[in-house]
């Protein structure tokens, strides 16, 4: 038993026991927390004052709650997956991506939307510009990690390249193909953060409580640096890392001083 002496809501101050109790490796990481009347025993107190402890320290990321096997002391292994986030091309010419063909697909979905302020700023487009949307549903098959990919395509591109107007339109490397054939030489630029999920990211990469995701926003650019695709990624902060091949550009030739 463990006698509760703190300034502060009882409640309050069984959570910051359990804390201490987790942060000291007392109960590890991965390992169920103890029962509720474990809990009311250990620190003599009521019921509903051990699940307002249990609940502060859920909404902080300490605590897990597995449906139909109780709560446990969140892990703090390695993430589940590593995502490559280079782009590769082979010596004919195809595209390619290290997690492309690892990834299945549960669900693709196709439809027509309009850019928003972040979305039009990234295309180099006003807000409620036309766009062709592709949302696919990925999972990783070996831990089972998902991730939402968003495909986001300019009907001024599509205008030019009508197989982006056709449901659900091409894959990312065979869109990457296809721009090459018309003329455009490709490059990429990218944005990675983290941010708090809305509820339904949240239910459909299925997070646990208080678990950030990785947003990445990928812009493909072709001639004369134009924006053509705008790619995003959204995972688990907690089940995936991302990974990338960094090399160093050549810097511009300096004009002598006249």
């Amino acid at each position: 038993m463990t006698e509760i002496q703190r300034p502060g809501a009882l409640y309050q101050q069984v959570a910051a026991a359990i804390r201490e109790a987790i942060l000291s490796g007392e109960f590890e990481p991965g390992a169920p927390l103890p029962s509720e009347a474990q809990l009311i025993q250990r620190y003599q107190v009521s019921r509903p004052t051990v699940r307002n402890a249990v609940a502060t320290l859920r909404a902080e990321g300490l605590i897990e709650v597995r449906h139909g096997k109780g709560s446990f002391v969140r892990s703090d292994g390695q993430p589940a997956v590593t995502i490559e986030r280079r782009v590769s091309r082979t010596a004919k010419g195809r595209f390619t991506t290290p997690d492309g063909s690892e990834w299945d697909e549960a669900e693709v979905t196709a439809y027509r939307s309009r850019t928003t302020r972040a979305t039009g700023q990234l295309l180099g487009l006003d807000t409620e510009e036309d766009l062709f949307v592709c949302d696919r549903l990925l999972v990783d098959p070996a831990s089972g990690t998902r991730a939402m990919h968003r495909m986001l395509t300019p009907f001024a591109i599509a205008a030019d390249v009508p197989v982006f107007g056709e449901a659900p339109g091409p894959t990312l490397t065979a869109a990457y193909e296809i721009m090459t054939q018309v003329g455009h030489k490709l490059w990429w630029s990218e944005t990675v953060r983290a941010r708090m999920p809305l509820p339904d990211e949240r239910s459909t990469l299925r997070l646990p409580d208080a678990t950030p995701i990785l947003h990445v926003a990928r812009v493909t650019h072709g001639t004369n640096d134009r924006p053509l695709l705008l790619e995003e990624l959204r995972t688990g902060a907690d089940r995936a890392e991302l990974a990338y091949r960094i090399t160093a550009d050549k810097e511009p030739a300096r004009r002598g001083r006249a």
